[in-house]
């Protein structure tokens, strides 16, 4: 799959424990499938969240998925207050670990005080608030359809802000990787734009495509996938 968990995923307030809200059986297993590996994403983020946000005024955002954290402490890089979300609390704890060491390593010593982390199960969680940018990467899951936290992001994007959801295209997934997947996993252009009811009054649509992108597999195969990008602005 891509840098990000094709899942869901939860939070640590930087230095404490995470806040957790609704998890039971699927944070279990999404904390043993962390447990059995040291590192499960690159480590950097999401090359269309760099794309796509590295223009906008930071202000509060929402990471939904946040995994091991490098979407959630690239935006904090960039002066944004994030609020990351994921299932997992061992994930969180790596994020929480990762935040620390890019606040020593960076001049700009706001990264770590700027990420919120909070465990919960996004089959049942309501953001609170609403956030200049709701952003989710690669939220797939076997246990989850994608259709409830979209919708969920699209509902917490405050007027002028930037709703952003990138995901695998249904025709162009990794021929390694085959038993992880469903039928309906997986979503195109169109289905995102039908399933979240966008509507031209309150939304401006910016981005609705599909992009190539090159990636390897776990033993050097070379192969071509394709993001799913939708970049829209709430304008009421």
């Amino acid at each position: 799959m891509s840098e990000h968990a094709a899942h869901q995923q939860g939070t640590h307030d930087a230095g404490a424990s995470a806040e957790v809200i609704g998890t039971g059986a699927t944070a279990a297993e999404w904390d043993e499938r962390y447990r059995s590996r040291a590192q499960v994403w690159s480590g950097k983020p999401n090359p269309q969240l760099v794309r796509e946000a590295g223009s906008l005024r930071p202000g509060k955002a929402l990471d939904l998925g946040a995994g091991e954290g490098a979407d959630a402490i690239w935006l904090a890089h960039q002066g944004w207050h994030v609020t990351a979300v994921d299932v997992s609390a061992v994930a969180l704890e790596r994020a929480q670990a990762h935040a620390a060491a890019a606040h020593k390593k960076a001049t700009d010593e706001g990264i770590a005080g700027r990420i919120a982390w909070q465990q919960a199960d996004l089959a049942h969680w309501q953001p609170e608030g609403q956030y200049e940018l709701v952003t989710s990467q690669f939220l797939h899951s076997q246990d989850l359809a994608w259709q409830v936290p979209l919708r969920a992001a699209a509902a917490a994007v405050k007027p002028g802000g930037t709703l952003l959801v990138v995901g695998h295209h249904p025709d162009k997934l990794p021929p390694w990787g085959g038993a992880h997947t469903h039928d309906g996993m997986f979503y195109t252009c169109e289905d995102l734009a039908r399933e979240l009811s966008l509507d031209a009054a309150e939304w401006q649509i910016e981005v609705l495509t599909t992009r190539d992108r090159p990636i390897t597999g776990p033993e050097g195969q070379e192969f071509t996938i394709a993001d799913v990008v939708l970049r829209a602005t709430r304008l009421l």
